[in-house]
């Protein structure tokens, strides 16, 4: 399995230095006074699978909810963190990561029905023995398990 937050962080700065055909500007419209000076620093993917992972963001527009895409957006281009995205939309860091989850898993597997390798799958593939310890499970206090 690919490291998928790695995999958007790469995609992000890629987005946020070569500038691509999806126009996100709109859509993080409400972070520009919380946007830090971009950093060019970052490591980026590849052009192709820059505009692979940005055609399944597009998917992601058109299939799911809104706020999901702004969360990627807004932490994986621009780097909001999620605790300034909680407050600014006002719910629970919680409930942001939460959706994050969704989001990112929605994008793994459009990545993995595609079938298509990345060129960064090399350097962002989980080892299958090593449990991952920075990701958690995030659920409501009220939700019921059965």
């Amino acid at each position: 399995m690919r490291d998928m937050q790695e995999v958007l962080s790469r995609w992000g700065a890629w987005s946020a230095n070569e500038g691509n055909s999806v126009d996100y500007s709109s859509i993080a419209a409400g972070f520009k006074g919380l946007i830090p000076p971009s950093s060019s620093s970052r490591i980026a993917c590849s052009d192709d699978d820059g505009l692979l992972i940005d055609s399944v963001i597009t998917h992601l527009k058109r299939t799911r909810k809104e706020d999901e895409l702004e969360l990627i957006v807004a932490h994986y281009i621009y780097g909001v963190s999620k605790r300034r995205i909680a407050k600014s939309w006002k719910v629970s860091e919680g409930r942001i990561r939460q959706q994050m989850q969704v989001a990112e898993g929605f994008i793994e597997g459009c990545l993995a029905m595609l079938n298509v390798p990345l060129e960064m799958d090399i350097e962002v593939m989980e080892s299958p023995g090593i449990i991952n310890s920075k990701k958690v499970l995030v659920r409501y206090a009220k939700t019921m398990l059965v």
